[in-house]
């Protein structure tokens, strides 16, 4: 079983906060990189943010920086999305995915590995 499992979602009004959780398994290398991804209703799957197993590098969206923050917990293969200051707009499926291709890259196409995603519903 290789592919992560994410848990955290739910509803929260505008302004307050949600961490999800991820636990990856399987093999995982220092230089594995852990990512977020988000989707909402008729859009396509947009990079959030990522970091590397060993913590030497991470990565933000612009619309998501500053409010959002990633950790790892390595003792336990976990790894968390911190989230702040939510807007309606940020009202999508969050995916937590795994890619053994450095440096950290922004496409989707370069995540091998998929959890099944969490719904976090923002409202107004």
């Amino acid at each position: 079983q290789v592919q992560p499992v994410e848990s955290g979602g739910g509803l929260v009004q505008a302004g307050g906060s949600l961490r999800l959780s991820c636990t990856a398994s399987g093999l995982i290398f220092s230089s594995s990189i852990m990512g977020w991804f988000r989707q909402a209703p008729g859009k396509e799957r947009e990079f959030v943010a990522a970091t590397r197993w060993d913590g030497s590098s991470t990565y933000y969206a612009e619309s998501v920086k500053g409010r959002f923050a990633i950790s790892r917990d390595n003792a336990k293969n976990m790894f968390y999305l911190q989230m702040h200051s939510l807007k309606p707009e940020d009202t999508a499926v969050y995916y937590c995915a795994r890619s053994d291709i450095n440096p950290i890259g922004t496409s989707p196409a370069r995540y091998h590995y998929w959890g099944q995603g969490t719904q976090v519903t923002v409202s107004s």
